[in-house]
């Protein structure tokens, strides 16, 4: 058995008892039905032959009376399969959704560097639901399907061998045209699937981006561009309803020949005497119920198809390894420093060529504010994003207060960084969920306590609804400045002895600026601190000042001392003024 098959099988595991029941129902259920034309035949060639009508009388009202007991009791199968079949198929939705949810978080930025936030989410919305469909609707199928099929076969062919071997010669045929057909539709889901994967992934990157669509005036454009993806997924549709209509009609066909077959030989046997007319007329009844589960098990098919396909892409993604992961004798850290050491570090993207920087050799001491600055696209982000294993260095170590980074529990260590970008995040909900999610547990006065901190709580009691305020997804009813704030407050409750500010005032106006600095400087202090610096003003008061080049740290000293070296800072900070001019 693959690894595939047994992770399917695993998510039935917590729910055997409802899943026991859920077949035994169907099973209960698809019995049942075999009755009722039995009953017929039965009232039709024994109470009715044999007996007045005043003698059949009470007999049939008795056996009516049972019929409706049976069918009460069919009634009570079915709602216990449709319902608590359908909850356990919810329950193992539930499981799948939060297995792929949980492995998202712990894949690194490397993964995500090369996906698609719509088509995550397709794997994590459309696809299972088609997944849990297969997990409910398939056993129970085949269940029901076996029973009626067997049980209708021996049924049949104890009430004529010969009409029962013209129907069933049918079969054969119908299961050699829904295999023909499963291939032409698995490759039709296939491609429906990919379609509506780029249609959210595209409806995703122009909600997410709206306000740049309508500042440009650019509707049109992604009108047209959505349109077109539109109209491939409606080709990828018409290919796949092409195939589902085929396969349909084809079943039609084949229940309509058996009926002509079970009439024209049922017909002919009466001539010759060979069965009477009750017996044609049960038999009549038992091919629609052999047929049914013939085509519930073609039916199967499609909807296996439908669902595996959907697993496939879950299981694509559990079985992408985390890059970066705990190391089995990984320890937590208490009372960190925050003494930093790059020891000959050299880094390059997975699918890279080449290294992004290289020999990087650095000591920084507990409660040191470096600055590091470059051109862009030289790698300072993502050097500070190697501190709290955002992506894993190519050669060489990271050490904090002497420990190898990754002798460290991941958790352990990114609770005792800090990060402060430029880019700020921010979740929907309020100003107080926001601070908070620097330390959940948290009370108000501690939140506050940060907001001051962060320059923050003026302009948050100004707001409608003060700390309880809605600022809408990713905080747009605020400014740059206040979002930023609201950052460093959520920092300043985490309290960490590690900080990196990766440009956190290259965007704002020299106003909001000025604010957030002071913020930032009261945050900082001592604490070991990576400024990523875009506007070199901001960062004339540095202890010490990195350059940073593709060579690897090239000129370090103040800024003083770098402006006498006249070499890279000195051109780089020349070049900022020039701009500001």
């Amino acid at each position: 058995m693959s690894k595939k098959t047994k992770k399917f099988l695993s998510y039935y595991k917590p729910y055997m008892g409802l899943f026991a029941a859920d077949m035994f129902f169907a099973f209960l259920a698809s019995a049942i039905s075999l009755v009722y034309p039995m009953i017929v035949r039965y009232i039709t060639n024994n109470v009715l032959v044999n007996n007045s009508i005043s003698e059949s009388a009470p007999i049939i009202i008795k056996l009516l009376i049972a019929m409706i007991g049976l069918a009460l009791l069919e009634y009570m199968s079915t709602y216990f399969t449709a319902y608590k079949g359908h909850m356990m198929g919810a329950k193992m939705e539930y499981d799948m959704r939060n297995d792929i949810f949980e492995h998202y978080q712990k894949l690194s930025f490397a993964f995500y560097d090369n996906q698609k936030v719509g088509q995550l989410m397709t794997r994590i919305t459309n696809d299972l639901f088609d997944v849990t469909e297969l997990c409910h609707h398939g056993p129970e199928d085949i269940i029901i399907s076996i029973i009626k099929f067997v049980g209708a076969f021996f049924i049949l062919i104890h009430i004529n061998v010969p009409l029962t071997l013209i129907v069933f010669a049918f079969i054969p045929i119908m299961f050699i045209f829904a295999l023909f057909m499963r291939k032409r539709m698995r490759n039709a889901f296939k491609k429906n699937r990919e379609s509506i994967a780029d249609i959210n992934a595209q409806i995703e990157d122009n909600l997410s981006g709206i306000r740049v669509v309508k500042s440009f005036a650019n509707e049109s454009v992604e009108m047209d561009k959505f349109a077109l993806g539109n109209q491939k997924f409606v080709e990828s549709k018409r290919n796949s309803y092409k195939a589902m209509g085929a396969f349909h009609s084809g079943l039609t066909l084949f229940s309509a020949l058996i009926n002509v077959a079970v009439i024209g030989g049922g017909g002919l046997f009466i001539a010759y005497d060979i069965i009477n007319v009750g017996d044609l007329l049960t038999f009549l009844l038992y091919v629609n119920t052999l047929i049914e589960p013939v085509r519930k098990l073609i039916n199967f098919t499609e909807q296996y198809q439908n669902g595996m396909s959907g697993f496939n892409r879950f299981y694509e993604i559990l079985k992408i390894e985390p890059d970066i992961v705990d190391r089995p004798e990984a320890v937590a850290i208490e009372d960190v420093k925050g003494v930093i050491e790059f020891k000959n570090v050299s880094f390059k993207y997975n699918d890279a060529k080449e290294e992004v920087f290289r020999n990087i050799d650095l000591e920084v001491e507990a409660g040191e504010y470096v600055a590091l600055v470059g051109s862009s696209g030289v790698g300072k982000t993502t050097m500070c994003s190697l501190i709290p294993r955002f992506y894993e260095v190519s050669e060489g170590s990271i050490t904090v207060d002497g420990i190898d980074i990754r002798d460290i529990k991941l958790r352990s260590l990114r609770s005792n960084i800090g990060i402060v970008q430029q880019d700020v995040y921010l979740f929907a909900g309020t100003v107080l969920d926001n601070i908070s999610y620097g330390k959940p547990d948290a009370t108000k006065e501690d939140i506050i306590r940060a907001a001051k901190n962060a320059n923050a709580h003026d302009f948050i009691m100004e707001l409608p609804d003060g700390y309880y305020t809605d600022i809408g997804q990713r905080g747009v009813k605020l400014s740059g400045g206040q979002k930023q704030r609201l950052s460093i407050a959520r920092v300043f409750l985490k309290n960490p002895p590690i900080l990196v500010f990766d440009e956190a005032t290259s965007s704002l106006d020299n106003e909001s600026e000025k604010v957030v600095q002071e913020s930032l400087e009261r945050l900082a202090k001592d604490r070991t601190t990576f400024v990523i610096a875009h506007r070199l003003s901001t960062i004339k008061n540095a202890k010490r000042i990195l350059v940073l080049t593709e060579e690897g740290i090239t000129e370090s000293g103040t800024h003083d001392e770098l402006l006498a070296k006249n070499g890279v800072y000195a051109g780089l900070y020349r070049l900022s003024y020039s701009k500001q001019e």
